[in-house]
């Protein structure tokens, strides 16, 4: 395994409510179960660097993991999700087909939701310096959000194909070698 490993984990289950703005959902019961067996995996003991979103669901997930750790957080306001403030809260079928729509046209808004490149080259702008260490780092952060950094640092065109298949994934990659070590993983599997 190599020595340096950037991981980047996105929040597991939320509360959803649709009365509360989508970025202020915290994790639900499962969640925060899922982030507790994520602080059982054998790489965690590595982590020497805890980045975050500032949306309540990532906040919350990466409290608990620097609270096992002893380790501060460091807050990213770029690294937040997709802007879907156009839209609000939309029923589940509604939401994936607004997401087909954002990954496959990347140039366009999918009903005024923030571009699908606007937002990688956010990510890559907002994270880029953590390309540049030695430290075992995780970001917690959002699935597709998270999927539009994967795909810019693996050297992918803008796809749903790489896209999280649910929540409370993560992908890993190696800094020393610049190269992706493995596409999306259970965080508690």
């Amino acid at each position: 395994m190599p020595v340096s490993v950037l991981r980047y984990i996105s929040h597991p289950e939320v509360a959803i409510d649709p009365e509360v703005p989508v970025p202020r959902w915290g994790l639900s019961e499962k969640g925060r179960a899922r982030g507790l067996a994520l602080c059982d995996q054998p790489w965690m003991s590595e982590v020497r660097r805890v980045v975050t979103s500032p949306e309540t669901k990532a906040l919350e997930l990466a409290s608990i993991v620097a609270e096992r750790l002893e380790l501060p957080i460091n807050i990213r306001p770029e690294t937040g999700e997709t802007d879907r403030s156009s839209t609000g809260y939309v029923p589940h079928d509604e939401h994936e087909q607004l997401a087909d729509a954002f990954f496959r046209s990347p140039l366009e808004s999918a009903s005024g939701w923030e571009r699908a490149i606007d937002v990688q080259t956010r990510m890559i702008d907002a994270l880029a310096d953590l390309l540049d260490s030695s430290r075992n780092t995780i970001v917690v952060g959002h699935g597709g959000a998270g999927t539009l950094w994967y795909c810019a640092l693996a050297g992918l065109p803008i796809d749903r194909a790489h896209d999280q298949p649910g929540a409370g994934h993560y992908w890993a990659y190696d800094l020393e070698a610049s190269a992706m070590l493995h596409c999306w993983e259970p965080i508690d599997g």
